[in-house]
């Protein structure tokens, strides 16, 4: 039986180096091969040039990079949004999308094909889930986009784990992901650029405070009762706002690390002024920030976006109470960029 062959992508440095070792090749043959994945972003081994002939043979005979196959690609009308849906090794597809805001570009990239945690206004969460991606998975969608980048002279400058999927339900992928892009030989992406979503996994959120990471952490709240986010997002059921909170606190205090709070604005829904006066409450004593995000709207979801005029009734309780926040422009609407959409859309004319 033929044995599979080895992910480059999968491996961290010191496992490169011992495969390199297991080879018989000199120490430095590991951080060549390396700049050549995350520097220069090689998709193919005979790019390599200062390999020797016979070492690029051997990794092309037992090995490869891992470089995703693109299905499909939209860009927004505006021409700051780009959307892929990506097939991996087995056949199964993923979305990342990449963001223009003004000098920043941002990969959205997801952690699972599907999500398990089936918040209802999310597309992915409505599709169920599939399986965890792996590191090496999802460090390929960042380079995806870095090769795009590149090609016409720009940088991927910021990461955010938001996409498709629950971080901290995929903890050991999602934490490797975040070492791998920002190893200093390699692809160097400061972590202070780069952003943890999750919906509140409390235990895993007291496990990444003692990583003391610098990353940012974000919540994906969407609502300050119990009540209602039990209904928006079914994980509260499990772990209710209380515990959500303490471990917010204790996460500040073990990394000195702001935590931002995201809340997809649905109209009539979380966007009262009840539930901006409750969200205040909550804040109080924390180092935090409120990320306001328009509704992506989906088949699987009624509701619509917050009308402008109710988006001016929360935001002006946050201003009363001085509550750091920010309005974040809509993004990709017409290319039906909320994680989720464009493989529903693809899995639904394949099944046909």
């Amino acid at each position: 039986m033929a044995t599979a062959p080895i992910a480059l992508l999968e491996l961290d440095f010191p496992a490169l180096e011992s495969l390199m070792e297991s080879w018989g090749e000199p120490p430095y043959r590991a951080l060549q091969i390396w700049e050549w994945l995350y520097v220069h972003l090689a998709t193919d081994f005979e790019q390599m040039t200062n390999l020797p002939r016979s070492l690029r043979a051997r990794l092309a005979a037992e090995t490869t990079i891992g470089v995703p196959q693109p299905v499909d690609t939209l860009r927004s009308a505006d021409g700051e949004t780009l959307k892929a849906l990506l097939r991996m090794a087995d056949g199964e597809t993923v979305e990342a999308v990449l963001m223009h805001y003004e000098r920043r570009y941002t990969a959205c990239l997801s952690t699972q094909i599907g999500c398990p945690v089936g918040c209802v206004f999310c597309a992915t969460g409505q599709m169920g889930f599939r399986r965890n991606l792996s590191a090496g998975e999802i460090v390929a969608q960042a380079l995806h986009f870095a090769r795009i980048l590149r090609a016409e002279g720009k940088r991927l400058s910021n990461i955010v784990l938001m996409g498709m999927g629950e971080p901290l339900l995929n903890y050991e992928a999602s934490l490797a992901t975040i070492r791998r892009l920002a190893h200093p030989q390699g692809f160097n992406l400061g972590q202070r650029h780069i952003t943890l979503s999750t919906v509140g996994i409390v235990p895993a959120i007291e496990r990444l405070a003692q990583e003391k990471l610098p990353i940012t952490l974000a919540i994906s709240l969407h609502a300050a009762t119990d009540a209602l986010r039990d209904r928006l997002v079914p994980i509260n059921r499990r772990y209710g706002l209380d515990a959500l909170f303490e471990a917010c606190h204790r996460y500040v205090r073990e990394t000195g690390r702001r935590v931002s709070f995201e809340w997809v604005l649905i109209g009539g829904v979380n966007d009262t002024p009840e539930q901006a006066q409750a969200l205040c409450a909550r804040l109080v004593g924390l180092l935090a920030h409120v990320n306001l995000i328009p509704l992506n709207p989906t088949p699987g979801y009624k509701e619509q976006p917050s009308p402008p005029a109710a988006v001016d009734r929360f935001t002006a309780v946050l201003k009363k109470h001085r509550i750091s926040h920010t309005l974040r422009l809509r993004r990709g609407v017409d290319i039906q960029a909320g994680c989720g959409q464009l493989r529903q859309r693809y899995s639904e004319l394949v099944n046909k």
